[in-house]
């Protein structure tokens, strides 16, 4: 594609159709600056940014001796940087006008919220300055439910002055994007109790640096969900209703389930915050483990699906319309495909492979991707039971009913386990995906080749995201690869964060975000200084 320059001006001819101006238009549009207003971009959860102009080259310089303080004098097109907790895992979003991230409260910017937290930071996207802060307290059960210093782990979805999230809790939460700047809106009027809920404190001194919380939907108390360690879906917007999962899964022998009726997935009505579906699956009592992916969707044959992996290392598509039956409204399976294959299930010889055995079966953690009428998703584990076999599948996303037999395009085993979401390049095709092992795989997204592979040398916990043809991967070394999007392998440079990198970089308005556990980057051209 061509891009307008200074020096180019546009010229259409006087009898030009509408539909060449129509194309050129969208050609324009597609190279200006966009948002990243949700975990994937766009409810396909593709980590892909149609972004252009984005710096060839940045560091992140170096700290000042004896501090965490970046010496903005060795960085390169580096916009800014914002001091974080010590465990990051939240992907960072970034739309009108603000950049917000889940970290944990080690560096707290508030006295009075001294402790272990959940934090959400609100930032201002042109400067790293706090808008606001969402505290979230730990839950009284502790680790099995909300392991601690762990911080919060879901990535918001916002839409217009709303953003939507997961927290800790185990709750579904809608937050003013404005914060408390503007006054306490909606219904919700409890903030100084919530942010001091189970800690044994007063109600704290709320302040226009503090959330505005709309609503709160706790899915513990509501559907009755145990969620093992930590919840950390990503929700997803669709008209009226928001999805997520609802992180249920063992308890802390990993020998039960809790609570095998309750749902895995529901929808809420966005403005109220009251329960719209939940799905008929049934995956409680197959759990392995826990359930932490996010949702993605996309519409086939006229109907809109919602694409879910399970704990049970299922790919769920559910109709994203919910069904009354009886007295609840269900949200019903269209199809569903065993990511599993037998081998990793049954041994040779006959006997059941035991999960979290490295050559056993795994759930998802990772998001599904929707593209072109297939979903794309690979198996993994909790990072913290290690490395193993893993499988990388494109599916049939226009079946019905058990399409574990019907609906493989491919399948990749040469993946290993994996907690990571593919991106896929929409001009030239190609699918990039990396594994907790360290390896980054390039493939054709329609046959399923291999073109390339990448050794990290060092655990990846986060995706792949692909922008301005480049392709950009960190890792638990805090190394950050840049390679080209292109079938023949190249790496073009690589800088290291100085911390672990648990979370994904993004690209929105021509910046692109990488956060280590410790600091959030903003790399971008930087303006000359007068």
């Amino acid at each position: 594609m061509t891009t307008r320059t200074a020096d180019a001006p546009l010229m259409i001819a006087p009898k030009a159709s509408l539909a060449v101006f129509a194309a050129i238009a969208i050609q324009m549009f597609s190279s200006v600056a966009d948002d990243w207003p949700m975990w994937g971009r766009t409810n396909h959860r593709n980590m892909y940014s149609p972004e252009r102009e984005l710096p060839t080259q940045f560091d992140p310089g170096k700290f000042k001796p004896g501090s965490d303080e970046v010496d903005l004098a060795t960085a390169v097109n580096l916009r800014w940087v914002a001091k974080l907790g010590s465990q990051t895992y939240g992907n960072a979003v970034a739309a009108a006008g603000k950049v917000l991230i889940g970290t944990n409260n080690d560096n707290p910017r508030d006295l009075q919220h001294a402790g272990d937290r959940g934090i959400l930071l609100c930032l201002d996207e042109k400067t790293g300055e706090l808008i606001w802060q969402l505290v979230v307290p730990k839950l009284k059960e502790g680790r099995v439910n909300d392991w601690e210093s762990i911080g919060l782990l879901s990535s918001p979805v916002v839409e217009s002055n709303r953003a939507y999230l997961v927290t800790t809790r185990c709750e579904l939460i809608c937050l003013d994007l404005n914060g408390m700047a503007d006054g306490n809106n909606g219904p919700f009027k409890g903030e100084a109790e919530y942010f001091v809920a189970d800690t044994g404190r007063q109600p704290t001194t709320v302040g226009p640096h503090d959330a505005d919380i709309i609503w709160v939907y706790n899915m513990m108390d509501e559907v009755g969900v145990f969620p093992h360690n930590a919840a950390n879906s990503s929700p997803l917007i669709i008209g009226n209703l928001v999805y997520t999962c609802t992180s249920n899964g063992r308890d802390w022998t990993h020998s039960t389930v809790p609570s095998p009726f309750s749902p895995s997935f529901i929808a809420v009505d966005k403005h109220s915050g009251v329960l719209a579906g939940e799905d008929d699956a049934g995956i409680g009592p197959q759990i392995f483990h826990g359930q932490w992916s996010s949702v993605s969707s996309g519409t086939v044959k006229d109907r809109t699906l919602v694409f879910c992996g399970g704990g049970d290392g299922v790919l769920y598509a559910l109709d994203a319309r919910p069904i009354k039956q009886g007295a609840t409204s269900v949200l019903k399976k269209v199809w569903w495909y065993d990511c599993n294959p037998p081998e990793y299930k049954t041994d040779k010889n006959g006997n059941q492979i035991q999960y979290p055995s490295p050559d056993g079966p795994s759930e998802i953690v990772a998001t599904p991707v929707f593209y072109s009428n297939r979903v794309y998703v690979a198996i993994g584990q909790d990072p913290e039971q290690g490395e193993g076999v893993g499988r990388l599948v494109c599916v049939d996303a226009t079946g019905s009913g058990d399409v574990t037999a019907t609906g493989t395009v491919w399948s990749f085993k040469q993946i290993r386990r994996s907690v990571s979401t593919v991106s896929i390049h929409p001009e030239t095709g190609l699918l990039f995906a990396a594994d907790f092992s360290g390896f980054v795989y390039c493939l054709d997204a329609n046959t399923g080749k291999l073109f390339w592979t990448h050794d990290m040398k060092a655990h990846v916990w986060g995706s792949t995201m692909v922008a301005d043809g480049r392709v950009f991967i960190a890792d638990e070394d805090g190394d950050l690869a840049v390679l080209s999007a292109k079938a023949e392998k190249q790496v073009l440079f690589e800088v290291n964060l100085g911390a672990p990198v648990y979370a994904s970089p993004v690209a929105a308005n021509r910046t692109i975000y990488v956060s280590s556990a410790s600091h959030l980057y903003a790399f971008g051209a930087v303006p000359p200084t007068n």
